[in-house]
C-alpha cells in the first residue's frame, strides 16, 4: 500500500509544563494525543518536582528559549492544533502569544493551569493577568475548572450550580473573546460529573458523566484539554470534539485504578482503550 495516499494524521503540539511523575503536564498531553491518534509535539515550559503527593519545586525556562523551541516546531511541523497548559510566568506568556500570533494555528485550547490537583500554585499571581490579555483572547476553546473561572473573573467564590455554570461560560466569553468556553464541573460534587460549553451565540450545551469514586483523578484536567485538542484536529467541530474527548476521560478515570503509580492522587489511565 502507497501510505501517500493514505489519511493525513495530525500535528498536535502542546505547550506545557512537564511533570517527572507523568500523570500531568507535557507528559500526559502526549500520551493522550497519542491514544486518540494524532502525533504530538510538545514544547516545555517549565520543570516540576512533582509527583502524586505534591509539587516541590518549579523550574521555569527562560522565555526566550521556549521562544526557540517555538520557532524550531513551528517553522518544521505543520501544526493542526496547539494546547497550552502550564506557563508559570508573564514572560513565557507573551512569548507564546506572540508566537501564536505570527504562526496562527486552526485551533488553540487554553487550559488556564493555576494550581496542581494537590493544591500547589503552578501560576505566578502576576501572571494572571497576561493571560487573561494576551492568551484568552487567542484560545478557540478554553476549560477552565471552577476555581479557575472564579480567579479569570475576579470573582470571590466560584460557581456553586449548573446556572452559575452557565453564566460563567457566558461572562468569560463575552469578557475575553473567547468563542467557546467549557466550564468544569468536577468541583460541584455529586454523583454526576457535568461539564458546560458556552458557544459563542451563547448557546449552552451540558456534557454528562457518572462519577467514578476514585483519588486517582491527576491531571484530568491536562487530558481533557489535550484530548479536545487532538479531536478538534480531526473534527474540526468543538461540540464534537468536547463530546468524544469527555467520553474518553469519563474512560481514562474509570480504569484509573488499573494503574499503581504512586501513592497520592494517582493519574487516570491515558490507554484505558487500548491497553487489553
Amino acid at each position: 500500500m502507497d501510505v501517500r495516499t493514505q489519511e493525513r494524521i495530525p500535528n498536535v503540539l502542546t505547550i506545557a509544563g512537564i511533570d517527572p511523575s507523568g500523570g500531568a503536564g507535557l507528559l500526559a498531553d502526549v500520551k493522550a494525543m497519542s491514544a486518540l491518534g494524532v502525533y504530538a509535539a510538545g514544547v516545555p515550559t517549565a520543570l516540576t518536582a512533582q509527583n502524586t503527593r505534591g509539587v516541590t519545586g518549579v523550574l521555569g525556562i527562560p522565555a526566550d528559549f521556549v521562544g526557540e523551541e517555538l520557532e524550531a516546531v513551528f517553522s518544521d511541523l505543520r501544526v493542526d492544533a496547539v494546547k497550552i497548559g502550564m506557563l508559570n510566568d508573564a514572560g513565557v506568556i507573551e512569548t507564546v502569544a506572540a508566537a501564536l500570533e505570527r504562526w496562527r494555528p486552526r485551533w488553540i485550547v487554553l487550559d488556564p493551569v493555576m494550581v496542581a490537583k494537590s493544591g500547589d500554585a503552578l501560576l505566578r499571581p502576576e501572571a494572571l493577568g497576561a493571560m487573561k490579555t494576551r492568551l484568552l483572547p487567542l484560545a478557540h476553546v478554553a476549560t477552565p475548572n471552577l476555581p479557575e473561572a472564579a480567579a479569570l473573573l475576579g470573582d470571590a467564590r466560584p460557581a456553586a450550580d449548573r446556572a452559575g455554570m452557565e453564566e460563567t461560560g457566558r461572562r468569560l466569553g463575552g469578557l475575553f473573546g473567547t468563542p467557546w468556553v467549557l466550564v468544569k464541573g468536577g468541583h460541584l460534587g455529586g454523583a454526576a460529573s457535568p461539564d458546560c460549553l458556552v458557544g459563542p451565540e451563547g448557546e449552552v450545551r451540558w456534557f454528562e458523566a457518572p462519577r467514578t469514586e476514585t483519588k486517582n483523578t491527576h491531571g484530568t484536567g491536562c487530558t481533557l484539554s489535550s484530548a479536545i485538542a487532538a479531536l478538534l484536529a480531526r473534527t474540526g467541530d468543538v461540540p464534537e470534539a468536547v463530546r468524544l474527548a469527555k467520553d474518553y476521560l469519563t474512560g481514562a478515570v474509570a480504569n484509573a485504578d488499573r494503574l499503581d503509580a504512586g501513592g497520592g492522587h494517582g493519574p487516570t489511565h491515558h490507554f484505558w482503550a487500548l491497553w487489553k
